[in-house]
């Protein structure tokens, strides 16, 4: 593994993961705040690591391999705990469309990688969107408790609905510009 400051970002976001866990469970006051903080955290590394990556042209194969895969074990953690916390019908299915959607999109960037057309799959301004949009769901939904006046789990519930919304078209975005070559005989 190169040693960078964007890899060392993306390693410390894996670790994160079982903190995450452990402040999500504990039974003790400001446990969910904590747990919010370090989820919080771990968004803003996956911010930092793509920009200083950028920034210092400090790129690297590891980096592209392993970013996605931080982001996306952290965010389904999240969507399996929150799922146990709601464990109904309309939290659960937003979640699985949004694994489902991780899991679609993962494995359509591989193969349009081993047939050579990665670029036509990369990441774009509607897929940025949406992970914005996803974070501050998970973010708000993990802290949970009402701020001043403000029902910050029903922000959350709003915003994790149209992170839903947005994944479905981020996913058809992605679908439709690989649909040429996915179709190719």
């Amino acid at each position: 593994m190169p040693t960078t400051i964007p890899n060392l970002l993306t390693g410390l976001r894996i670790l994160l993961i079982p903190v995450f866990i452990l402040f999500f469970y504990l039974p003790v006051p400001h446990a969910n705040l904590m747990a919010t903080l370090v989820f919080g955290l771990a968004a803003l590394t996956d911010w930092f690591d793509g920009y200083l990556a950028r920034r210092l042209k400090e790129t690297s194969a590891f980096g592209a391999f392993l970013d996605p895969v931080a982001d996306k074990l952290m965010v389904v953690t999240a969507l399996v705990l929150l799922v146990e916390r709601h464990p109904h019908v309309w939290f659960t299915v937003p979640a699985i469309v949004i694994i489902g959607r991780e899991i679609t999109i993962s494995a359509l960037r591989e193969w349009m990688a081993e047939v050579g057309e990665s670029a036509r799959v990369a990441v774009s301004m509607i897929g940025k969107i949406k992970t914005t949009v996803q974070m501050v769901a998970l973010f708000l939904l993990i802290y949970r408790e009402p701020l001043f006046s403000i029902p910050v789990e029903t922000v959350g519930l709003v915003c994790f609905y149209l992170a839903a919304v947005l994944t479905l078209w981020s996913m058809a975005v992605y679908l439709r510009a690989a649909w040429p070559t996915l179709t190719r005989s």
